[in-house]
């Protein structure tokens, strides 16, 4: 029988920039994208079992937690000398007062192997192992942008939870941040591995703040109502069959996170109009890493938020739909974003794109409207701290779960997907037992090693 997980915080301390931050650098104006993005904390947990040869050794663990734990808080002290806004505070909505501040770093014992957790993910449970930001900002008296948890399991596993201000950062500079700081702990400072201090604030100036945005703002709202979250995988032979059947003269070649999401899209909207008892449109909102799609493209190393969405969508008059049919409407509308936003974008786009993001999906009345995220392709994978590279990678559920969010995530292998589906109850008990669905993806799967 399997022992219930239990956390005990040991520490809880402050991690500041090794070296000051210089004086020419101690403000980073935030640009619009990070004025207009609402004050929530991007998680992630990275999954570190031990090898074979230190399982055997139980006597050898406490020495070799002491080890990683300084060796963590070593080489992040040394990261935020690059990543030095992370160290901050924000100053108003129109900066972030870089002042060694400094990042959370607690560290805590699980009392049960590794692969108990990997053998059975539950992610309500695994909010144990991240940091709680309200807990630190209450005990410190101020907030931190940044914010780690160092979980040393009896087995001599790690789990690294970092948590992130969406303020401060999307999911791309998370997994800069997160590489950087991997490769430091590894020894290397070269300029391959880490990102420079320069690419804080080049949002900024290519999209200033704008003035009446200086103050709290209201924040974008989401609903929030009684939902669930679960956890699908796609492996890669399923996506290639998905592929063969989403493929039309239309999209001949359609990508991973487009039959993917017009599948679960498809299957949702079933469930949707099922317990309505009727037939409504539907809106599939897909966020855009807007470096990857500028002409000439951003620098791929430019830090803050630089995101948008656009928009595919269903007429009340379409009764059925097929993957095929959604797969059209997605690349449709991404294809005119582009059009959109190629050449440039302003500050004014920025405001108007959140205005429309709120109408579709910041109203009680929209239950049938969708938001996506895909973390597809960031290359979390490959943090290797000095004990290997992960073997899972996982967002937990988080304190509050909002309606009709989806998160997409390389599984290990880089070709198969993992979603993260929050959804009305209701609606959820029919989408975990759709068939077509189930045909293409497994219901919350160990996690092979």
């Amino acid at each position: 029988m399997a022992t219930e997980m239990k956390v005990e915080v040991i520490c809880k301390e402050t991690i500041k920039p090794s070296s000051p931050t210089p004086h020419h650098l101690r403000i980073s104006n935030l640009s619009v994208f990070d004025q207009v993005t609402s004050e929530v904390y991007v998680t992630l947990l990275l999954f570190y079992p031990s090898s074979s040869d230190e399982v055997n050794n139980i006597d050898h663990h406490h020495s070799l937690f002491a080890e990683r734990s300084i060796l963590l808080k070593t080489s992040l002290s040394e990261t935020l000398t690059y990543f030095y806004p992370l160290a901050g505070e924000f100053k108003y909505n129109s900066s972030i007062s870089c002042n060694d501040h400094g990042a959370a770093f607690v560290e805590a014992r699980v009392n049960c192997p590794i692969s108990q957790i990997l053998g059975e993910p539950d992610l309500g449970m695994q909010k144990q192992l991240v940091p709680n930001h309200i807990e630190c900002r209450t005990q410190s008296g101020k907030g931190y942008l940044l914010l780690v948890q160092a979980n040393f399991f009896e087995c001599g596993g790690v789990a690294i939870g970092v948590t992130i201000s969406h303020k401060a950062g999307d999911a791309h500079t998370l997994s800069k941040f997160i590489n950087s700081w991997a490769a430091i702990a590894l020894g290397s400072t070269t300029t391959t591995d880490v990102v420079p201090p320069a690419q804080f604030g080049a949002a900024a100036s290519l999209l200033p703040p704008l003035e009446f945005l200086n103050s709290p703002q209201p924040p974008l709202e989401f609903v929030h109502e009684n939902c669930v979250t679960r956890r699908l995988v796609f492996d890669a032979s399923k996506i290639a069959a998905l592929k063969s059947k989403a493929a039309s003269t239309t999209v001949p070649n359609p990508t991973r996170v487009e039959v993917v999401s017009a599948l679960i899209w498809k299957c949702v909207m079933e469930a949707s109009r099922s317990n309505l008892g009727s037939v409504r449109p539907s809106a599939w909102c897909q966020v855009v890493n807007m470096r990857k799609i500028m002409d000439p493209p951003m620098t791929v190393d430019l830090l803050g938020n630089f995101f948008g969405y656009f928009v595919a969508k269903t007429e009340e008059s379409e009764v059925d739909h097929d993957v095929q049919s959604l797969v059209a409407e997605m690349r449709k509308g991404f294809e005119e974003f582009k059009v959109n936003f190629t050449n440039g974008i302003s500050g004014e786009d920025v405001l108007q794109l959140c205005k429309e993001l709120g109408d579709l999906i910041g109203k009680v009345d929209t239950d049938n409207n969708y938001c996506s995220t895909s973390w597809c392709r960031f290359p979390f994978y490959k943090a290797n701290f000095g004990w290997g590279k992960p073997s899972w990678i996982s967002i937990p559920a988080g304190a509050v779960e909002i309606k009709n969010i989806i998160s997409l995530m390389d599984e290990r292998d880089g070709n198969g997907i993992e979603a993260r589906l929050s959804l009305k109850e209701e609606n959820m008990a029919l989408v975990e037992s759709n068939q077509e669905l189930l045909a293409y993806a497994s219901l919350n799967p160990s996690v092979v090693l």
